[in-house]
């Protein structure tokens, strides 16, 4: 935009706000010195304003690496979430190029985020919910509670049945299973592996179904002790390893990292050819 178009939507929006302040007794705002204040961010965020849209373009045309992060979840998505508890837009994976203007055929790996254990904030369907004082260790151990606001998040067992859906929305090519360190102690573990009340045990699509769903649960040995200091997934205890192999059996998609800790270093790359390609 031009400067002295610029200035003049400026002038005509505060012009607006100010009559609005009026409307409520409150003193107007000094366009000028907005104006002047506000130019000096501009003239400092210029350098960095570009089409992002070509400038992504571009590198995955001249083949360079590039990462899309998404953020929320899979059923939050405002199509294939839990709706009504959805948000406005498309976290999965396809989201990606709904948001940058990259076309599907140029991603060629996507890796799916899940914690060892399910968590959800708010209200909506949530099978797998500790109640009781297990769900409150986990909550403990994992420092489940929000950024900004401190809200504790509702915790519970590891859902497959709905982590098995997530990797075919999003067509994973691996998994990064974070959170291991949080299990250590709390044991014996346990996994969703079906539902009863849904035709087939398959993932509830409607809101009534959500009402009858019963979670059926698969046990599996826990283990203690710190395993933050470990690099390998060889070295892991054996019930670590067994925990991932579930995992990767019920969802069909192979772990690809593993965080072991809140620390960058707390992190073990098992399938390097699925991260760097």
């Amino acid at each position: 935009v031009r400067p002295e178009i610029f200035t003049r939507r400026f002038r005509e929006v505060i012009a607006v706000k100010n009559r609005m302040l009026a409307m409520f007794g409150h003193e107007p705002l000094d366009v000028d010195a907005l104006l002047s204040e506000f130019t000096g961010y501009a003239a400092r965020l210029a350098p960095y304003v570009v089409d992002t849209e070509s400038l992504v373009a571009d590198a995955v045309a001249e083949g360079r690496r590039v990462l899309f992060e998404g953020a929320q979840g899979t059923f939050l998505d405002l199509d294939h979430g839990t709706y009504p508890y959805v948000t406005s837009s498309h976290p999965i994976a396809a989201g990606a190029c709904l948001g940058t203007g990259v076309g599907p055929r140029d991603i060629d790996m996507v890796l799916g985020v899940c914690k060892a254990y399910t968590t959800r904030v708010g209200s909506g369907p949530f099978p797998s919910e500790l109640l009781d004082e297990v769900g409150d260790q986990i909550r403990e151990q994992g420092q489940e509670y929000g950024t900004t606001t401190g809200r504790p998040r509702r915790c519970g067992w590891l859902d497959l049945v709905a982590l098995k859906r997530s990797a075919r929305i999003n067509s994973l090519g691996g998994l990064i299973v974070t959170r291991l360190d949080v299990l250590s102690g709390i044991g014996p573990l346990k996994f969703v592996v079906g539902y009863e009340g849904v035709e087939g045990g398959q993932f509830p699509t409607l809101p009534d179904e959500w009402q009858v769903v019963k979670p059926v649960y698969r046990e599996n040995e826990g283990w203690d002790g710190d395993i933050r200091g470990v690099r390998r997934f060889e070295d892991l205890p054996k019930a670590v390893r067994d925990y991932v192999r579930v995992i990767e059996e019920q969802t069909g998609v192979p772990a690809a990292i593993l965080s072991i800790g809140p620390d960058r270093s707390e992190t073990i790359i098992v399938r390097p050819d699925l991260v760097w390609g």
